[in-house]
């Protein structure tokens, strides 16, 4: 059985941890906060007492056990202790004894139901003049603050979601293998031109695409929230429809739904032998698509056309420490002429999104992301690449509180204009 189910599961990692504090130099969270509590050292200790029975569920217990999961404790820990699955497996415990917090239901009840999810953007997408006014930096800002910060700049919503717009099947003359692309949610109703540019790497690569319609979120705000059940759904759906399209890769465009194909699905299903098998079937043939142009793409660097640009490069968490995806968006913007990369003197330190931690602790998300920020505007580059939708968001809305405009891109969509230039 996966901690995912049972928190003694993770009582060797607990007790791995010999209360050094090298996590406090990491972890973003507690760089702002100084609060014991809010570091690896001090949450394992308090997954230790939920284990124990020593400390029953609580609202404010559970709210203790948040974090971003950006993996800089795990990255930094003498002792190897995998920290988020300690804090992973406690947050589920947590859940199985007091229930979801009312926004994680909400997640629930939205993600697990992709037809109501698609009518809800579009509905968004249709009505948004009446909620939602242009910032004059890009994006837009709440007419209604409906619970939200008021300062949030908000990324557009697409017309038209991508996966409605591009068919399903496209055959590349000459391929000889087959690409099932996984769009992610912002890929498909925030970002459409990411997914449009991981389809023209790939086909240009030689690969057939895929691009199933059947497909919906990868389940990490769940899996991440300690909403297992309604996790393990959606990982269920996913193996059948990925496990039946037998294509030679899966490959995703941000590090999250990555590290959900790869590292939770095989534990979400770890309790089925028959899901099981297709979880580790599909967790072996996902790859980001960064791996993919720098293993098929670059071969062709002749290809490659001169592009005018200054650029930085923001490591997304779950990408670089989840995925261990670090070198190669860097090579690839490194391998198109004209570019000129300014690397950060920390680029793999976390913008603090985090996905709904944005949304229940915006403010502390800000102060983290001014870190960040701070560091893109020492190296005067003219646009930011990554490789994560929530991060793009993330430092968009930022950067459009500075008073910059925002220039953002995928490495996807970088390497795309190389291609098509």
């Amino acid at each position: 059985m996966s901690y995912f189910y049972d928190l003694s599961k993770v009582e060797e990692e607990i007790a791995n941890c010999m209360r050094c504090g090298n996590c406090q130099a990491s972890c973003p969270y507690y760089r702002e906060t100084l609060s014991e509590s809010n570091v690896a050292r001090g949450r394992i200790r308090l997954a230790k007492a939920i284990l124990e029975g020593s400390l029953p569920y609580s609202p404010a217990l559970a709210e203790r056990m948040e974090c971003m999961t950006c993996y800089a404790c795990n990255a930094i820990c003498p002792c190897g202790v995998k920290v988020d699955k300690i804090l992973l497996a406690a947050r589920a415990a947590l859940v199985r004894q007091g229930g979801a917090p009312a926004l994680k239901k909400v997640m629930a009840l939205a993600l697990k139901n992709q037809r109501m999810l698609d009518l809800f953007v579009r509905a968004a997408a249709t009505t948004k003049p009446l909620f939602l006014k242009k910032h004059p930096l890009g994006g837009h800002k709440l007419r209604f603050y409906a619970g939200l910060n008021g300062r949030r700049v908000l990324p557009d919503i697409a017309g038209k979601n991508f996966r409605d717009r591009i068919q399903e099947h496209i055959t590349v003359p000459g391929a000889r293998k087959t690409a099932a692309l996984f769009t992610g949610c912002l890929g498909n109703y925030v970002y459409p031109q990411t997914s449009a540019a991981a389809v023209d790497i790939l086909s240009k690569s030689g690969f057939n695409v895929v691009i199933p319609r059947a497909q919906h979120c990868c389940g990490a705000p769940l899996s991440l929230n300690g909403v297992v059940d309604a996790a393990e759904a959606l990982a269920r759906s996913h193996a059948d429809l990925f496990f039946s399209l037998a294509a030679d890769i899966i490959v995703t465009i941000c590090g999250t739904c990555g590290e959900s194909f790869k590292k939770k699905y095989p534990e979400l299903l770890s309790g089925s032998p028959s899901y099981s098998h297709k979880a580790k079937i599909i967790a072996a043939r996902t790859c980001d698509i960064a791996q993919v142009a720098c293993e098929y793409t670059l071969n062709g660097r002749s290809r490659l056309k001169e592009l005018n640009m200054d650029v930085t490069y923001h490591e997304p968490c779950h990408l670089g420490r989840g995925m261990g995806v670090s070198k190669e968006p860097v090579q690839i913007i490194q391998s198109i002429p004209g570019v000129n990369f300014r690397p950060l003197k920390e680029p793999a330190r976390c913008c603090g999104n985090a996905g709904s931690f944005n949304i229940t602790h915006y403010g502390l998300s800000l102060r983290i992301l001014k870190h960040k920020l701070a560091d893109i505007e020492s190296t005067g580059a003219g646009a930011v690449i990554t490789g994560c939708s929530a991060c793009r968001m993330q430092l968009a809305d930022g950067m459009a509180q500075e008073g910059k405009k925002p220039v953002i891109m995928h490495t996807a969509e970088l390497l795309a204009m190389s291609l098509k230039a």
